[in-house]
């Protein structure tokens, strides 16, 4: 699993850098080009989004109503998926700085971006209903969003808000360094 993550982590930040740099090639074309605060960060904001890392998580749910008169469960396995990243529509006029080919950025922190369920992956492998019950159709729905939280705790434990902020910040700096800048920190 560890491997996957790498492998998807280098995809994301090779994607970004990739749309990142066809998006500034007009910009970059030139050997004299000066930037300013306002104009990049324009240019960032229209980035909106950027989704950096991709946890693929399982977790067993297990979902259960009983009454004196029987009992109904529901056992599930989720297959799940977390991403994260950092808003960049939220830097704000003052968090960019650019002296000559320096450049200094306050990031907004890193957040989750999307959790959900992977529907061809996920299996429910035991539903019982009891002798004297109805079908509960809600209890798979509980069930499934029991496991949305769960695939979210289990996410940030396992450091993807982390993994998150320095991919971020990698793809960033690269993007950076290739509009011309030299120096580029992070606050």
């Amino acid at each position: 699993m560890l491997n996957r993550l790498a492998i998807i982590g280098v995809l994301a930040v090779f994607l970004f850098g990739a749309a990142a740099g066809f998006f500034f090639t007009r910009a970059s074309k030139s050997s004299s080009v000066t930037y300013n605060d306002t104009l990049l960060l324009k240019e960032i904001q229209t980035l909106s989004q950027l989704v950096t890392v991709k946890y693929v998580v399982e977790n067993v749910v297990v979902a259960e109503d009983s009454k004196w008169y029987g009992d109904n469960r529901v056992l599930l396995v989720a297959h799940g998926i977390v991403k994260a990243g950092i808003n960049l529509e939220r830097i704000k006029p003052g968090d960019i700085t650019i002296t000559g080919k320096k450049l200094t950025m306050k990031l907004p922190g890193a957040g989750l971006t999307d959790v959900y369920i992977d529907e061809h992956r996920t299996q429910i492998l035991e539903r019982t209903t009891g002798l004297m019950r109805a079908f509960d159709k809600d209890l798979e729905q509980n069930a499934r969003k029991d496991a949305i939280q769960k695939l979210s705790r289990a996410a940030y434990e396992n450091g993807i808000i982390k993994d998150a902020d320095d991919r971020a910040k990698t793809s960033l700096r690269a993007l950076f360094y290739q509009l011309g800048f030299e120096e580029v920190t992070f606050l």
